[in-house]
């Protein structure tokens, strides 16, 4: 069973930092985008990676967790994936609301659709 939460944790470690790439990779320099993309996206070992670039094994891994650091920092400053998921959250529940409606004909469904665009657009 420890075998599994390890790869579960490493699974949704690999999750994480393909999204903080997807919202803040552009901040970071075209040298250590490819070396990220590399390792987290396209799913090469740091050796693969410094064979490739012609670096040491260990430069790879000290950008990896570098950019990783940068990555987590932006987040950190900016919280853009904190609101990115906020507003998901809020649009899913619209939908579900506005799916409900047609049965139910409930107004105070439509008065909470009101406050959650509102939320969104305040967010915005």
């Amino acid at each position: 069973m420890k075998g599994n939460e390890s790869r579960v944790e490493k699974l949704d470690e690999l999750v994480q930092l393909s999204m903080l790439y997807d919202f803040y990779g552009e901040l970071l320099s075209d040298h250590k985008k490819r070396i990220f993309e590399d390792y987290i996206h396209n799913d090469l070992s740091l050796s693969e990676i410094s064979d490739e670039l012609k670096i040491s094994r260990q430069g790879v891994h000290d950008i990896v967790k570098r950019c990783t650091i940068e990555l987590k920092n932006y987040e950190e400053g900016l919280s853009l994936i904190k609101k990115f998921t906020a507003i998901k959250q809020k649009l899913a529940t619209i939908k579900g609301l506005c799916n409900e409606f047609p049965e139910t004909g409930d107004m105070d469904k439509i008065h909470y659709i009101e406050t959650l665009a509102d939320d969104i657009l305040k967010e915005l």
